[in-house]
């Protein structure tokens, strides 16, 4: 490895990471998905580090300027060079249009809000780099930046912590750093991609993971971290990139009685929950509770008005347990930054849609307590403790 290691001293944490990495079973070879960030460059590091054989791969999602592609390509070159591995590029333009942004517009100009990130770790990261690896007679394991952990069917735990049947499971966990688990994003992938994972960063903090790169003098060490969705980014904003697909649609924004108050310039720049930016006075502030797609009106109401007890969560993933038969307690988690409440989880009959086959499970959720900001569209991602039991997509 060709670093140049500065004088910071090795965190435990890192000294950890190397450790378990050293110990782990099969061959020590493995395909690093490579953003150009420090993440993803320090997973690759530390492999290299600890005597693993490590090749890099970075998708081409877009074109033109946005740091997750020219930008990112361009460091994730260099970090290679750096570490002396080999650097693979895969062209996933298409694919990421198709299922990425073409999915994306759809939900918007429906009134629903989109969570791509789930849903490109499935079908436009993990199980594509996977299936380049194997057929061009690469490793079969695939490690990321992402600050998450994997626990294995042989690895020892208390099964009685966990409601439900988590045996012969790979197990997804959360990072150790609460301020910077990942494991939200990752409920949607399925068992055989589980398994073929490593996340070196799952017991780093942030802070941690600029120490060792700092220490092994890695050119991306200081690089900023992004702090928006890519197409965001990408597009300087998300309503420039909305701006950019779709046409101006006005219409009017009302209360629950269908009083006009206000207009809007397009349902697809509100999300439920919502309230700074309406462009209303009122006598007490409002949030927006519902997208009305047919009569394109944003409806808001007062945050008495707001709450739900209830949610139905469908295209549910199983991801720690088998798929439950009866009500489980558990905590659920509805957005990124939100904190996790308990509720109980009620198994539904499985749909049988053609749009629905690969993820058919649906369930209902009581929260213990009314909930704010339940947004049609984004994930609901299920948990005990540390442990991701499964998760699926807040339905209208």
């Amino acid at each position: 490895m060709r670093t140049n290691k500065q004088s910071h001293p090795e965190t435990t944490s890192g000294i950890n990471a190397l450790i378990s990495l050293q110990k782990l079973s099969g061959k020590h070879e493995a395909v690093v998905g490579l953003s150009g960030g420090v993440d993803s460059s320090l997973a690759a590091a530390i492999l290299v580090e600890a005597g693993w054989q490590v090749e890099g791969l970075t998708l081409w999602l877009m074109s033109g300027k946005g740091s997750c592609c020219s930008d990112g390509l361009i460091d994730a070159a260099g970090i290679c060079k750096q570490l002396g591995i080999t650097h693979h590029i895969l062209d996933s333009r298409s694919t990421f249009k198709e299922e990425i942004i073409n999915d994306l517009l759809k939900g918007y100009q429906q009134g629903i809000t989109p969570i791509p990130c789930s849903r490109c770790n499935r079908l436009v990261k993990f199980a594509p780099m996977l299936n380049w690896a194997r057929e061009n007679g690469k490793s079969q394991r695939l490690a990321t930046g992402h600050y998450a952990r994997i626990r294995l069917p042989e690895d020892s735990y208390s099964s009685s912590l966990i409601p439900g049947n988590s045996s012969n499971r790979t197990q997804l966990l959360r990072g150790l750093d609460n301020n910077k688990d990942q494991s939200y994003f990752l409920y949607d992938l399925p068992q055989e991609v589980l398994s073929k994972v490593i996340f070196p960063l799952g017991e780093l903090s942030k802070v941690e993971t600029r120490q060792e790169a700092n220490r092994l003098g890695l050119r991306t060490a200081q690089k900023p971290e992004s702090q928006d969705l890519c197409l965001a980014e990408h597009h300087g904003s998300m309503k420039t990139f909305l701006d950019h697909y779709l046409p101006p649609r006005p219409g009017a924004i009302v209360l629950k009685d269908g009083t006009k108050i206000g207009e809007h310039d397009g349902i697809e720049h509100f999300t439920i929950g919502q309230r700074k930016g309406l462009g209303v006075s009122w006598v007490e502030p409002l949030h927006v509770i519902k997208l009305e797609n047919k009569s394109n009106q944003v409806v808001v109401a007062p945050r008495s008005e707001s709450g739900k007890i209830s949610c139905l969560v469908g295209e549910v993933n199983w991801v720690s347990i088998n798929p439950p038969h009866k009500k489980i307690t558990i905590e659920v988690q509805v957005r990124y930054r939100s904190s996790p409440v308990l509720a109980e989880l009620i198994p539904l009959e499985a749909t049988t849609t053609d749009t629905q086959k690969q993820r058919p499970y649906r369930c209902q959720i009581c929260f213990e307590e009314e909930q704010f900001s339940i947004a049609p569209g984004q994930a609901a991602v299920f948990y005990s403790g540390e442990v991701v039991l499964g998760g699926g997509i807040i339905q209208p």
